[in-house]
Protein backbone atom coordinates (compact mmCIF):
# COMPACT_ATOMS: atom_id res chain seq x y z
CA UNK A 1 0.00 0.00 0.00
CA UNK A 2 1.35 3.43 -0.93
CA UNK A 3 1.96 5.81 1.90
CA UNK A 4 -0.10 8.98 2.09
CA UNK A 5 1.19 12.05 0.31
CA UNK A 6 2.87 14.33 2.85
CA UNK A 7 2.76 18.09 2.29
CA UNK A 8 4.30 20.87 4.35
CA UNK A 9 2.45 24.19 4.09
CA UNK A 10 4.53 27.16 5.16
CA UNK A 11 4.38 30.91 5.62
CA UNK A 12 7.79 32.52 5.27
CA UNK A 13 8.87 36.00 6.19
CA UNK A 14 6.95 38.71 7.98
CA UNK A 15 3.60 38.05 6.33
CA UNK A 16 1.07 37.30 9.04
CA UNK A 17 -2.00 36.62 6.91
CA UNK A 18 -2.52 32.86 6.79
CA UNK A 19 -6.19 32.30 5.93
CA UNK A 20 -5.37 31.12 2.39
CA UNK A 21 -2.64 28.78 3.63
CA UNK A 22 -5.05 27.25 6.13
CA UNK A 23 -7.74 26.79 3.47
CA UNK A 24 -5.26 25.00 1.18
CA UNK A 25 -3.92 22.90 4.07
CA UNK A 26 -7.48 21.83 4.96
CA UNK A 27 -8.28 20.96 1.33
CA UNK A 28 -5.14 18.82 1.04
CA UNK A 29 -5.96 17.10 4.34
CA UNK A 30 -9.57 16.52 3.29
CA UNK A 31 -8.24 14.90 0.11
CA UNK A 32 -6.42 12.31 2.23
CA UNK A 33 -2.97 13.85 2.44
CA UNK A 34 -0.95 14.29 5.61
CA UNK A 35 -0.40 18.02 6.09
CA UNK A 36 2.11 19.74 8.31
CA UNK A 37 1.44 23.46 8.78
CA UNK A 38 4.41 25.49 10.01
CA UNK A 39 2.51 28.53 11.20
CA UNK A 40 3.45 32.09 10.31
CA UNK A 41 6.75 33.98 10.20
CA UNK A 42 9.10 31.08 9.46
CA UNK A 43 12.47 31.40 7.76
CA UNK A 44 13.30 29.43 4.61
CA UNK A 45 15.76 27.46 6.74
CA UNK A 46 13.05 26.52 9.23
CA UNK A 47 10.70 25.46 6.43
CA UNK A 48 13.26 23.26 4.68
CA UNK A 49 14.44 21.73 7.97
CA UNK A 50 10.84 20.86 8.88
CA UNK A 51 10.30 19.39 5.40
CA UNK A 52 13.40 17.21 5.83
CA UNK A 53 12.35 16.03 9.29
CA UNK A 54 8.82 15.26 8.11
CA UNK A 55 10.00 13.49 4.91
CA UNK A 56 7.48 15.39 2.78
CA UNK A 57 6.64 14.93 -0.87
CA UNK A 58 5.81 18.60 -1.38
CA UNK A 59 6.28 22.04 0.13
CA UNK A 60 3.59 24.65 -0.42
CA UNK A 61 4.51 28.26 0.36
CA UNK A 62 2.00 31.04 0.82
CA UNK A 63 3.43 34.52 0.28
CA UNK A 64 1.50 37.76 0.27
CA UNK A 65 4.28 40.08 1.43
CA UNK A 66 5.97 40.75 -1.92
CA UNK A 67 9.09 38.79 -0.91
CA UNK A 68 8.22 35.85 -3.18
CA UNK A 69 11.30 36.04 -5.42
CA UNK A 70 13.66 36.01 -2.43
CA UNK A 71 11.80 33.39 -0.40
CA UNK A 72 11.12 30.89 -3.20
CA UNK A 73 14.69 31.07 -4.53
CA UNK A 74 16.16 30.65 -1.02
CA UNK A 75 13.92 27.64 -0.31
CA UNK A 76 14.90 26.11 -3.68
CA UNK A 77 18.59 26.69 -2.92
CA UNK A 78 18.24 24.99 0.47
CA UNK A 79 16.29 22.11 -1.07
CA UNK A 80 19.05 21.54 -3.64
CA UNK A 81 21.72 21.75 -0.93
CA UNK A 82 19.86 19.00 0.96
CA UNK A 83 19.33 16.81 -2.14
CA UNK A 84 15.57 17.26 -2.04
CA UNK A 85 15.32 16.82 -5.80
CA UNK A 86 12.23 14.63 -5.53
CA UNK A 87 10.21 17.18 -3.50
CA UNK A 88 7.77 19.55 -5.18
CA UNK A 89 7.94 23.25 -4.30
CA UNK A 90 4.71 25.04 -5.19
CA UNK A 91 2.99 28.10 -3.83
CA UNK A 92 0.40 30.75 -3.84
CA UNK A 93 -0.29 34.32 -3.01
CA UNK A 94 -0.17 37.75 -4.55
CA UNK A 95 2.46 37.15 -7.22
CA UNK A 96 2.59 39.06 -10.52
CA UNK A 97 2.44 37.00 -13.75
CA UNK A 98 5.97 38.02 -14.79
CA UNK A 99 7.32 36.72 -11.48
CA UNK A 100 5.30 33.50 -11.75
CA UNK A 101 7.03 32.88 -15.08
CA UNK A 102 10.48 33.57 -13.59
CA UNK A 103 9.83 31.32 -10.59
CA UNK A 104 8.76 28.44 -12.82
CA UNK A 105 11.91 28.93 -14.93
CA UNK A 106 14.12 28.41 -11.86
CA UNK A 107 12.31 25.27 -10.74
CA UNK A 108 9.23 26.21 -8.73
CA UNK A 109 6.11 24.26 -9.65
CA UNK A 110 2.70 25.86 -10.02
CA UNK A 111 1.86 29.17 -8.40
CA UNK A 112 -1.79 29.57 -7.43
CA UNK A 113 -3.12 33.10 -7.15
CA UNK A 114 -6.12 34.23 -5.07
CA UNK A 115 -9.34 32.57 -6.18
CA UNK A 116 -7.65 29.40 -7.41
CA UNK A 117 -9.77 26.30 -6.92
CA UNK A 118 -8.64 24.06 -4.08
CA UNK A 119 -9.69 21.09 -6.24
CA UNK A 120 -7.15 22.14 -8.88
CA UNK A 121 -4.45 22.52 -6.21
CA UNK A 122 -5.22 19.07 -4.78
CA UNK A 123 -5.17 17.45 -8.24
CA UNK A 124 -1.90 19.18 -9.11
CA UNK A 125 -0.14 17.94 -5.98
CA UNK A 126 -1.52 14.40 -6.35
CA UNK A 127 -0.53 14.17 -10.01
CA UNK A 128 2.96 15.60 -9.46
CA UNK A 129 3.71 13.23 -6.59
CA UNK A 130 2.37 10.19 -8.46
CA UNK A 131 4.58 11.04 -11.46
CA UNK A 132 7.73 11.64 -9.37
CA UNK A 133 7.52 9.04 -6.64
CA UNK A 134 10.05 6.24 -7.01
Amino acid sequence: MDRKIRVLVGKAGLDGHDRGAKVVAAALRDAGMEVIYTGIRKTPEMIVEAALQEDVDAIGLSILSGAHMTVFTKVLELMKKNNMNDVLLFGGGIIPDKDVKRLKEVGVGEIFTPGASTLIIVDYVKNWVQQHRN
